[in-house]
């Protein structure tokens, strides 16, 4: 059973997706610790009552961005992680940090990467008028919300949508997305060609072959 670690800087709902994902018997792995960079962290005190180690490390205390990535990372391998897993982590991670974790750092984005990467994607998504929006999972590289796809789901944006209501509709695919982005690294069907991620037939398909697609695209009516 492959070690996972979790990131979170705040209420770690995609997290909260996680550990229910477990708990339902739909993710096979042990979530060995829950980090923050923030002590109050409403996630720490979720994943505590769900039996998981909490640590936190507050970047507050450290005099730049290599200095605290560097305890965050000597924290983590602690705990031999086969993958770190960022739910909600709001830090800009340093190049030496992402190589570190090469192949096994995880982030999910609220928008159909490569476009709107950064904050506010909901509402940049309605000032661009965009017709499709939604949300991504990929493998993290130095460059911000940049890396090999694993898996997107997209919504239609409606004509009266809101920010929140944008948010709350993309909400619930990402806490679809994540748990099976995750669970296909534990089974070991996630491969990465070329910088492109590709993904092995299940253990139980006699034919076992690289799918030429792996992302799935979630439509989900209006």
């Amino acid at each position: 059973m492959k070690n996972i670690v979790i990131l979170i800087s705040g209420r770690g709902s995609n997290m909260e997706a996680l550990i229910a994902a477990r708990d339902a018997g739909n993710l096979p792995v042990n979530i060995a610790a829950v980090i923050s960079n923030r002590p109050a962290a409403k996630g720490l005190e979720t994943a505590a009552q769900a039996g998981i180690v909490t640590h936190y490390i507050d970047h507050k205390a450290f005099a730049g961005r290599e200095a605290f990535d560097a305890a965050l990372a000597e924290c983590i391998d602690q705990f031999a992680p086969d993958l770190v897993v960022l739910a909600g982590f709001m830090r800009i991670l340093t190049e030496g940090f992402v190589r570190h974790y090469e192949g096994r750092l995880m982030n999910i984005h609220p928008s159909l990467l490569p476009s709107f990467p950064g904050l506010h994607t909901h509402q940049r998504a309605l000032e661009e008028g965009v017709r499709i929006h939604g949300c991504t999972v990929h493998f993290v590289t130095p460059t911000l919300d940049h890396g090999p796809v694993i898996i997107q789901a997209a919504i239609p944006v409606l004509d009266d949508d809101s920010e929140d209501d944008l948010a709350a509709r993309i909400l619930i695919q990402e806490h679809k997305i994540y748990p099976q982005a995750v669970r296909w690294f534990a089974e070991g069907r996630l491969r990465l060609e070329h910088g492109r991620v590709r993904l092995a037939a299940a253990l139980n398909d006699r034919a076992a072959l690289i799918s030429p697609e792996p992302v799935v695209t979630v439509l989900e009516n209006p």
